[in-house]
């Protein structure tokens, strides 16, 4: 197994330590961690001094997450290629964990529970459900190991081979810095695998748990309320590139049965009950407002282009 850790930035610097220091202490070695550092030349240059037993390589690609994680997986050595995000910490069994259900050849890819470690506390409005706003685990995933449509990108492993034989990762997904203006690469090139392979196997594993730091800054409405139109926008993309069926078929899910469960649960008497049921409304109605405004702008800019005609004339005399 080689673990990649993507970082772009030296703020995150004690999050980083921990991350690697996460993966030296496995109780099955790692056999490779590359730190990809995304067009930092500062961070590049204290990582290579301070940080022991990682490889550092700087991004080759294009600048943001998919770019990094490309290049990640072009010098990785490990059969298996493994992501972890730079403000993310394995539990000691997580490598074990991630590569034991690679002894069945279906399996090409398997990810792992992240579990949200609040830098202040959970708000008390904030509904699990909704814990992919912060990139963690959220409550409406399978609790056993079960065959899912995607993985959540701070913890997931693929066969190196799947990852070559699709390209990679779609650097037009992929986000760059902390703007989350773009995302779900992941889950793009999950559908792209399972197009290449249906009968392949993408396994969820909850048993391997990571630990996702979630700054203040994370936890306030603005944040929530950016994050789910982002999200929407993204899904259209993904549409767009892979067809509405198989690339909303966990959201039709995620609609239909944990959106109204929550909605039940939010009812009952509790502190921050009602402010809960009204981020869960919120959040629903901005992810579909984000998603409409996406495809509605795809449909228009398709509408714009128009090929020149065979039979126009040229400038300044006749065809």
């Amino acid at each position: 197994m080689s673990v990649v850790v993507c970082a772009y930035t030296l703020d995150r610097w004690e999050d980083l330590r921990a991350a690697t220091a996460s993966l030296l202490g496995q109780s099955r070695a790692v056999d490779e961690i590359l730190l990809v550092v995304d067009h930092c030349p500062d961070l590049y240059e204290r990582a290579s001094k301070e940080l022991p037993g990682v490889r550092v390589v700087p991004n080759r690609g294009r600048r943001g997450l998919s770019g990094a994680r490309n290049t990640g997986v072009a010098v990785s050595r490990g059969e298996v290629v493994a992501f972890l995000d730079d403000d993310a910490a394995a539990e000691p069994d997580w490598a074990e964990r991630l590569l034991a259900p690679y002894d069945d050849p279906r399996v090409v890819g398997v990810g792992g529970f992240v579990r949200p470690r609040w830098s202040t506390s959970r708000p008390v409005w904030f509904p699990p459900e909704f814990d992919w706003v912060v990139g963690c685990s959220y409550r409406g995933l399978p609790e056993r190991a079960a065959p899912v449509r995607n993985f959540i990108g701070a913890n997931m492993s693929f066969r190196k081979t799947e990852l070559l034989e699709v390209g990679g990762f779609l650097d037009a997904l992929g986000r760059v810095g902390v703007q989350p203006a773009l995302g779900d690469d992941e889950t793009e090139l999950c559908l792209r695998i399972a197009a290449r392979h249906p009968d392949a196997v993408l396994l969820y594993e909850p048993a391997a748990e990571v630990r996702h730091r979630v700054p203040e800054s994370r936890t306030r409405w603005s944040y929530f309320r950016s994050r789910c139109y982002v999200e929407g926008r993204c899904k259209a993309l993904v549409a767009s590139r892979r067809g509405s069926g198989p690339a909303l078929a966990s959201e039709r899910v995620y609609l239909r049965s944990t959106v109204p469960r929550a909605l039940v649960r939010s009812l009952r008497p509790r502190p921050g009950a009602l402010r809960t049921a009204g981020a869960l409304s919120a959040g629903v109605s901005v992810t579909v407002a984000g998603y409409f405004v996406g495809r509605g702008r795809q449909w228009a800019s398709r509408l714009a282009w128009r090929p020149r005609a065979a039979a126009e004339p040229l400038v300044g005399g006749s065809s």
